[in-house]
């Protein structure tokens, strides 16, 4: 288990935030946060719980004007849970003595544990052993367990228990200004003498939530009958069980809690759903025996083998554990997308952005059904997006870079520097490259899969749509003669306008300009892969005619993208004429400049003026394309691209990037692993702690960053064991660093389950079992066909790297 846990020793109330969003326990439907159940919501806990696509909108008057946020709802609190010695104060680590701390966070069962010994003002010591759930396999229900334990003292005893409707949107400290009340309260009701529910609805979306929960007490087995006492007011019902306990003696308090909202399926109403599980839930043990079955089953498809001699496996198994807890079986089906923040904070409003893109390489391999469903989510809102299109004059599909509830665009118009506590414009909202990275997404979960009835269905009509809208916001420049996107954001974020301009955004963004050609070249591809019937409708729905049609293939064939000195990618038109950076100077001046934004903004100043990146923009092409398919795709466009340019590249940018990113940190180890494999491993164990540590001083505790986690796994799965899924079949080519020994896993290629086992000598592959008898695996330059059953070992000691 050591391997499979993440434990805190000792109790440090100023890091109880960055340790509660790290121990959140969730089963793709809603998530907790780990945070002390005796305590309410104060500056060192805050216990968060949020339901997967919960979310409200709100006004809130900002210099002058009525600002409309989408935001991830808080809903309410069930963890209240707290103890006293009859008539002194209740349990909190802030008054009690704390004798003994320990927590852990057990990632192989999905269990966190609080175990700790307190004094009180009259020097009674009591030790409480805590253990939680929410139910991977029993999706609405979660449980509380304490065992607890009078070391020195006997007498009557009080438990609070109680679910708590009047929590407030409180966990990023920037948004303080913003509206933050969401929930009205519908109903508190006692259900029976140990049970209780609270219902409650949001204000504006109006989805209901019903929260029931049984408390019982347990005393060698033998179940306790306290005297019992609810209290009742709004949004609030909570209970006091009074009894005696003796010296040395471990009493048993469970707390089991049941879980519906109107946004669920196949039920009646939700207070009825919730009253009824909690009458019919058993003890805590059998919901816990379940739950564990459930995450054996996980672990066998999702675990990540490492031998490397230090903490990377430790906290490898930790990232797959939040995807895991963010996205899991029990989210196939739902209506909701991936938030770049899990579901463990309420950092950028709990929206989806484009993490998507780093987290699916993952899924597609072990669980393409989710990334399906996931993918489904953008479909549901392809109306929304041709909406979008539409109001700014463009066919097709518009995608929003921030998306909610039902597809509008929910970037901020406002956001707050707190280095400055200024009110700024953003214009983060013209990242386009949305609208590549969603086909990019669709046409990697088919090679993986080979999805044909998807692709021919949703796949297509999404990929059709945002190539139309491509082709209709492209623009031909007869100097040039070529086509040109304007009016952009890239990737990097830093750059939203040209210094002095009162415009908004870029032309020419080198990354948006290559992935629109690409997204162009291969909807013609898919044209030519879907049934004939399937084209025919396809056409005639999209109204998409030959006219078009020769367009896309035009600007696939004509797309301009600017170089600096025919070499370089230009991040931009115009960014070669922008001010160097003084690097240093700053890092004198500053403890940290990864938020170069900020600090510029607070000096009166702007990263508009400078060659100074966020984060990885033109490098990004070298993650998601191989040599390969770069060399294929520049020379359609007629441009010479080689090994040597991408190293000038690489080393033009990586002294330009200020890593104001976590992902920034992935896409660097991943293109330097070919050309410094040092620097590489540098960003990699900068990547592995970045959320472990918060290096970013702040950001965790408001949310993990789960495409930087996924990252971390997409690194060791297709850049270290050399994964490529292609056309013709699986390709494996690895490119294990020195540090780390050996790597296992199992993945899912196309409906087959495929083992493998690589060392720096050699590489084992199983074909465990899958529909059909055979599949294609190549290695490092053949295509070998296996049988089902069949494993093999490949030598890799002459393999160059």
């Amino acid at each position: 288990m050591e391997r499979f846990s993440i434990s805190y020793d000792d109790w440090v109330p100023e890091e109880q935030k960055l340790r509660e969003a790290l121990c959140t326990l969730g089963n793709g439907y809603f998530a907790t946060r780990g945070a002390a159940e005796e305590n309410s919501n104060n500056e060192f806990n805050y216990s968060g719980t949020y339901l997967a696509g919960g979310y409200n909108r709100v006004e809130t008057e900002i210099s002058g004007r009525t600002i409309e946020n989408e935001d991830f709802v808080n809903f309410p609190n069930w963890l209240c849970l707290s103890f006293r010695p009859e008539g002194d104060e209740w349990l909190n680590l802030a008054l009690y003595k704390v004798l003994d701390y320990r927590q852990t966070l057990y990632m192989k069962i999905g269990i966190f544990e609080r175990d700790f010994r307190v004094e009180d003002s009259l020097g009674r010591r009591t030790h409480i052993q805590s253990r939680r759930i929410v139910s991977m396999r029993d999706r609405h229900m979660a449980g509380l367990q304490w065992h607890l334990t009078p070391e020195n003292w006997s007498g009557p005893i009080e438990i609070r228990t109680a679910l708590d409707g009047t929590v407030i949107n409180d966990n990023v400290e920037r948004y303080s200004e913003l509206e933050s009340h969401h929930l009205d309260p519908l109903l508190t009701e006692q259900l029976t003498d140990n049970s209780i529910m609270l219902v409650v609805e949001t204000k504006q979306s109006k989805i209901k939530m019903a929260q029931a929960a049984r408390t019982n007490l347990y005393h060698q087995q033998q179940p306790l009958e306290p005297a019992t006492e609810t209290n009742q007011r709004e949004g609030y019902i909570g209970q006091i069980l009074r009894f005696e306990v003796a010296e040395g003696e471990s009493y048993v308090v469970e707390k089991i809690v049941a879980f519906y909202t109107s946004n669920d399926r196949a039920i009646s109403e939700p207070a009825l759903e919730a009253r009824k599980d909690i009458a019919r839930a058993g003890r805590f043990e059998v919901l816990q025996v379940r739950h564990e079955h459930a995450y054996e089953r996980l672990w066998h498809r999702a675990d990540i083998g490492i031998i490397d001699g230090d903490k990377t496996q430790q906290l490898l198994r930790l990232h797959i554990f939040h995807i895991l807890q963010t996205v899991s079986l029990n989210t196939i089906g739902m209506d909701v997308g991936v938030p770049s923040r899990g579901l463990h904070g309420e950092a950028y409003r709990g929206h989806i952005f484009w993490d998507e893109l780093f987290i699916f390489p993952f899924l597609n391999l072990r669980f393409p059904e989710i990334t399906r469903s996931l993918l489904m989510y953008r479909y549901y809102r392809l109306d929304e997006a041709r909406y979008a299109a539409q109001q700014e004059g463009f066919r097709g599909a518009m995608f929003p870079w921030q998306s909610g509830s039902n597809g509008r665009e929910e970037s901020q118009v406002l956001h707050l520097n707190p280095k400055s506590g200024n009110w700024l414009p953003d214009n983060t909202h013209l990242q386009r490259h949305i609208n590549a990275a969603i086909p990019y997404n669709i046409w990697n979960y088919f090679l993986a899969t080979d999805d044909q009835p998807f692709l021919s269905f949703f796949g297509a009509e999404m990929f059709l749509s945002i190539a139309s809208y491509w082709a209709s916001k492209a623009s031909y420049n007869k100097e040039r003669q070529r086509y040109e996107i304007l009016h952009v954001v890239g990737p990097d974020e830093y750059h939203t306008s040209y210094p002095d301009s009162e415009g908004q955004g870029l032309r020419n963004n080198a990354y948006t300009n290559v992935m629109v050609a690409w997204v162009l070249q291969k909807a013609i591809e898919i044209l030519d892969l879907i049934e004939k019937s399937r084209k025919r409708e396809l056409l005639k729905e999209l109204c998409i005619d030959k006219e078009e049609f020769d367009l896309w293939r035009e600007i696939s064939q004509k797309m301009y993208v600017p170089f600096i000195n025919e070499a370089v990618l230009n991040q931009f038109e115009g960014y070669e004429q922008l001010e160097e950076f003084p690097w240093e100077e700053y890092r004198e001046k500053y403890e940290d400049i990864a938020r170069l934004d900020r600090v510029l903004e607070s000096e009166g100043d702007s990263p508009n003026r400078y060659k100074a990146s966020k984060q990885a923009d033109a490098l990004m092409l070298f993650y998601l394309f191989s040599k390969d398919e770069l060399h294929d795709i520049f020379g359609r466009l007629g441009y010479d691209f080689n090994e040597e340019k991408i190293r000038r590249n690489i080393e033009y940018y990586r002294s330009r990037t200020s890593h104001g990113s976590t992902l920034s940190r992935f896409v660097f180890s991943w293109i330097m692993s070919k050309y410094d494999r040092k620097e590489s491993w540098e960003n990699f164990e900068a990547l592995l702690i970045s959320d472990f540590k918060d290096i970013q001083g702040g950001t965790t505790p408001e949310g993990i960053h789960l495409g930087a986690m996924a990252g971390s796994l997409d690194l060791v799965q297709r850049s270290y064991a050399g994964l490529e899924v292609g056309d013709d079949a699986l390709w494996i080519n690895p490119n294990l660093p020195e540090r780390i020994k050996e790597i296992t896993m199992r993945i899912k290629y196309r409906r087959h389950w495929i083992s493998l086992s690589i060392n720096h000598e050699r590489l084992q592959i199983s074909f465990e079992e899958g529909w059909g008898n055979e599949v294609n695996i190549g290695v490092i330059n053949k295509i070998h066909e296996f049988k089902k059953g069949e494993v093999r070992t490949f030598s890799l000691s002459g393999k160059t790297s």
